[in-house]
């Protein structure tokens, strides 16, 4: 584990940042918008009290000679770090915090690597924001889980 200094968070918001924009206008998007977009990312970053950050670490997967497997394997360890999501925003919800689960570190692996200067055997998987909601997100109308489900 390693802890996010107020100076590598703005930094990894700069970073990040910066890619969000190339990507942005590579798809053409206006300048405002992605101004827009840009700041609101940083801005959430940076006033995040904690930031959390899943790696998969590559060093700790089994290694095996055929692609089938290796796919697998990797799978699994993608699948755990989500799992560990999950698990790391009951326990927030559980303590009375929020937070918002972003994907960013999938877009910008090297980015947050070396924004934070992390080991290069943990792939970024996610980055959560956590702190106390301004505001309670409104309820959705849930579907019914027949719907969902089929029973064989």
């Amino acid at each position: 584990m390693k802890l996010i200094t107020p100076e590598a968070k703005s930094h990894l918001a700069e970073t990040l940042g910066a890619d969000f924009r190339h990507d942005l206008k590579n798809d053409g998007v206006s300048e405002n918008e992605i101004n827009r977009l840009v700041n609101r990312s940083r801005n959430r970053i940076i006033s995040a009290p904690l930031i959390v950050i899943l790696c998969a670490d590559a060093s700790e997967m089994d290694i095996y000679p055929d692609t089938k497997r290796k796919k697998a394997e990797y799978i699994m360890a993608v699948q755990s770090v989500a799992n560990a999501g999950m698990q790391l925003l009951l326990a927030i919800h559980a303590e009375g915090l929020g937070a918002v689960w972003t994907c960013s570190p999938l877009f910008a692996p090297d980015t947050v690597q070396n924004a934070l200067d992390i080991s290069k055997t943990w792939e970024p998987q996610a980055m959560f924001l956590i702190g106390y909601a301004d505001e309670l997100p409104k309820s959705k109308v849930m579907k019914e889980v027949q719907s969902l489900v089929k029973i064989l």
